[in-house]
């Protein structure tokens, strides 16, 4: 009866009873069944990203309130990005992601990672220079190491830096301040733009993990 209870995605209230090496659950209470996300293969793709990364940054036995409270309202944004109630972005089903996957769940996904990394203490530096603080305009440079766009200047010095666009970087800014709703329900975000946050975002939290993320290399590379 607990174990039904359990299923993936489900937000529940538990009571634990406290062994000598595991907890056991003694009482179970569903808060949210997040079922869209089980019945449908690439929502649930983007689902598991979300707890794979959760599962990564959080801390055993320390309260995560505002990551908890961030990744519950992801997975409800994902019940129902990309339904057709109104043009959103999630209508067409390539532009910015897998060749499966709506592009409102590829936008929620880029969206979790941003803001879960800003919550880890990996908050990207999109105005001035990581290295040097001084204003960067034009062109951009992103490193991975110093976390945040880079001037021509340090860019020069820094052999692993990945070219990003300015309309990469004012994505980044849009997604970071956005809440999930909005975010699934916008109908302006430009594809290009959005490929290119995943990509960069996709190697930001691989580099500053430090963990091998299963899911997502699934999702981005789902067929």
């Amino acid at each position: 009866r607990i174990g039904a209870r359990l299923e993936p995605y489900s937000g529940v209230d538990l009571l634990l009873h406290s062994g000598r090496s595991l907890d056991v659950v003694t009482e179970v209470e569903t808060v949210n069944t997040h079922a869209a996300l089980r019945e449908d293969f690439e929502r649930s793709a983007a689902a598991s990203v979300v707890v794979d990364i959760l599962d990564k940054i959080a801390v055993e036995g320390q309260a995560e309130e505002r990551l908890f409270g961030l990744a519950s309202a992801t997975l409800s944004a994902m019940e129902v990005a990309g339904h057709d109630d109104g043009g959103a972005v999630g209508a067409d089903q390539s532009a910015g992601g897998p060749p499966g996957a709506p592009a409102a769940l590829h936008a929620l996904v880029s969206a979790f990672m941003l803001k879960a990394m800003a919550m880890h203490g990996y908050r990207p530096e999109l105005e001035s220079c990581a290295c040097c603080a001084h204003e960067v305009t034009g062109g951009r440079l992103f490193s991975l190491e110093a976390g945040g766009v880079l001037c021509p200047q340090c860019g020069d010095s820094d052999g692993a830096s990945l070219h990003f666009s300015q309309e990469g970087r004012e994505l980044l800014e849009r997604l970071l301040g956005a809440t999930m709703n909005e975010i699934a329900t916008a109908q302006d975000i430009d594809s290009d733009a959005l490929r290119e946050c995943f990509l960069l975002l996709r190697s930001f939290v691989n580099y500053h993990l430090h963990a091998r993320l299963k899911a997502l290399d699934f999702y981005a590379g789902m067929a």
